[in-house]
């Protein structure tokens, strides 16, 4: 399974990063959820979600070989990771993210509390494809 960004559905409300905050930090704070919503302004309700398609590339880069796969997600090993934010600079969706007050990048972890809470389907799950997310 993978999460697919319907970008028509999309209409700002952030719902899904809320969710995501909650879910993986804690935290009611949308600033640090681990996908974006870009407004594209000046077309009003204009709006793409960017998700981590999975592709690798962090991973592929990471000098100390702390980004690893499992269960079809990359996922960050902060023991092994030194924070020199190699993968945050070559991901081709920018959806690696250093956040504020960690020296360890976080991304997408496919828990798909997005999906499950968006209330217009605007991020959904579908059977592995070759399609692109973004």
């Amino acid at each position: 399974m993978e999460l697919k960004a319907i970008h028509a559905n999309c209409s700002g409300c952030s719902t899904c990063r809320l969710a995501c905050a909650i879910e993986n930090f804690r935290e009611v704070n949308p600033s640090k959820s681990l996908l974006r919503i870009e407004a594209r302004f000046p077309a009003p309700g204009d709006y793409r979600i960017h998700l981590c398609n999975q592709c690798g590339e962090c991973a592929d880069n990471c000098p100390e070989d702390a980004i690893r796969l499992q269960n079809g997600a990359y996922i960050v090993d902060p023991d092994a990771c030194t924070g020199c934010m190699i993968c945050v600079e070559v991901c081709p969706q920018h959806v690696m993210f250093a956040q504020k007050n960690s020296d360890i990048p976080v991304k997408c972890n496919l828990c798909g509390e997005c999906a499950q809470t968006c209330p217009r389907n605007a991020i959904v799950w579908v059977e592995n494809q070759e399609s692109e997310v973004a």
